[in-house]
């Protein structure tokens, strides 16, 4: 059995418990320790597909972050590391995900009724495979533990600390106010045994110096009996984001990417703002790229003319969303824009001729719905969900991937079935479709790799004749700042006293494994 469980929880939500955790992974794994990541129960619409411990078909989905902490663990992912998903699709509902396998769709008074107790067997029995093979787990909290309305059903926060017996660690950003305050009122709300648990606070997201914290945290250390562990910075290790909380909201474009090369020298490629969109953690490598900026754009207004190519995302509900982009009128954008255009998942089915079975996607019943028909394309939705990952040989020879010879990595998760009602170029995964300008594929993550990626830059390089810009230095391994925000902003050796002798003290810098 494992030797240590630490819980990282918070006193809301996006206040930093997925970097904490990844950190911890990380600094624990370059110092040879054996450390795996959990978290028993995620709601999140970027999941990975992974191997899984108990489907007959072999693979099975967790939350993206889960996935990026195994990496940092140094481990393969599976669907241990998160045994219970929860994907929204609208109007209340979710699809329940039970140790990789889609189970059905639920409103949230539908699951704590019939499978609440099921799920939080799956989460107690994930944990305990996962510490049979691990000296360390790393458990991450959802939301804040001090909602008291949902703690005698929160299997993320309250019913794991209890059946891991783990030690706890609180934390709070500091970015949004009143950090004392949510650290002290959260502990106070706590029940008495998880209160008992609590272990350190660690405060995110600083700006300043911290010497300006020390009475208030000499304060909290005095009145609440718990050490203050670490004040971490504010300082973005660019790990893939968990959930939609982390995007600008609907009706606001908002751009991301580098900001010193020249305007003359940026590509601006655009992306659909989906009500329900999912996985959008695929478009931050080319966020990442020296001259590319990448641009929410909102479902009602027009396509700015600046944008030089265009990515509908994958959604968990495809159907609803090609409905609403159809109502605010940017199908008829979408069709006048001739410029490149990218359909993955979700989005590659919206522009096909059609779609059907859509009741099995969508929330309203309807069975049959028209596509942007941009592709001689059709989808039909199946009950069983298609999850596995991809590796394929390419050697593209035409369209906006011309010259990638490579071995292709990625995964697909998508319920629905897209045929070709003619002949087309097919230059990713059999069942891609390439016509004109436009192209789809159901690959997730097929832009971390490099040489798609580089190709698809330099062709819309091309198609605007701009000069494309020099390439920067490569940039610290992400995996590897959240390690060090941890190492050299937290008192590590209290975290795990019983381990210090193994793990690096914080004025000494460590090499990545």
């Amino acid at each position: 059995m494992a030797k240590r469980t630490v819980l990282v929880v918070a006193t809301s939500s996006h206040a930093g418990k997925s970097t904490v955790v990844t950190g911890l992974c990380r600094l624990l794994s370059r110092n040879n320790i054996s450390v795996a990541p959990f978290k028993g129960q995620n709601m999140s619409n970027n999941a990975r597909a992974v191997p899984s411990t108990t489907s007959d078909n072999g693979w099975g989905e967790i939350g993206i972050s889960q996935y990026v902490q195994a990496r940092a663990a140094g481990i393969t992912p599976n669907t241990d590391m998160n045994p219970v998903l929860l994907k929204p699709r609208g109007d209340g509902e979710s699809q329940l995900i039970l140790s990789g396998n889609p189970i059905d769709h639920y409103q949230a008074t539908k699951y704590y009724e019939t499978h609440w107790a099921k799920a939080r067997e799956e989460a107690e029995n994930a944990y305990k495979r996962l510490s049979k093979k691990h000296d360390v787990i790393i458990c991450e909290g959802a939301g804040s533990i001090g909602e008291i309305n949902l703690h005698h059903r929160d299997i993320a926060n309250i019913e794991t600390a209890r059946y891991t017996n783990a030690d706890i660690i609180l934390i709070s950003d500091i970015e949004r106010g009143g950090a004392f305050a949510s650290l002290y009122g959260t502990i106070e709300l706590l029940p008495k045994d998880i209160k008992q648990k609590v272990t350190g606070f660690i405060i995110t997201k600083f700006r300043g110096q911290k010497e300006i914290l020390e009475p208030g945290i000499e304060k909290l250390e005095e009145i609440t009996g718990i050490p203050v562990l670490g004040v971490i910075p504010y300082d973005d290790p660019e790990l893939p984001e968990e959930d939609s909380v982390s995007l600008p909201p609907k009706n606001k474009k908002t751009s991301f990417g580098e900001d010193n090369t020249p305007p003359h020298q940026t590509i601006n490629i655009g992306i659909i703002r989906l009500p329900h969109i999912s996985n959008f953690t695929d478009f931050q490598p080319l966020q990442q790229k020296p001259g590319t900026k990448i641009t929410y754009l909102p479902i009602n207004q027009k396509i700015p003319k600046d944008i030089d190519a265009l990515i509908i995302p994958g959604t968990k509900n495809t159907v609803n969303d090609l409905q609403t982009i159809k109502k605010t009128g940017l199908t008829q954008e979408i069709k006048k824009f001739n410029k490149p255009i990218i359909g993955v998942c979700g989005g590659y089915q919206m522009l096909g001729m059609q779609i059907t079975n859509a009741d099995i996607e969508g929330t309203d019943n309807k069975k049959t719905i028209e596509g942007l028909k941009l592709l001689p394309t059709k989808t039909e939705f199946k009950p069983e969900k298609k999850v596995n990952e991809v590796e394929i040989e390419v050697n593209i020879n035409k369209g906006l991937l011309k010259g990638t010879k490579d071995t292709i990595h990625g995964y697909e998760i998508h319920m629905g079935r897209t045929k070709h009602l003619k002949p087309l170029h097919q230059p990713l995964e059999p069942g891609s479709a390439e016509h004109n300008n436009v192209l789809g594929t159901y690959i997730h993550g097929l832009f971390e790799n490099q040489k798609i990626t580089n190709t698809l830059i330099n062709q819309i390089y091309k198609k605007t004749n701009k000069p494309k810009p020099k390439q920067t230095k490569k940039t610290k391994n992400p995996l590897d700042k959240a390690a060090d925000l941890i190492q050299h902003n937290t008192k590590i050796e209290k975290i795990f006293p019983k381990l210090k002798n193994q793990i690096k003290s914080n004025n000494k810098k460590t090499k990545p494994r």
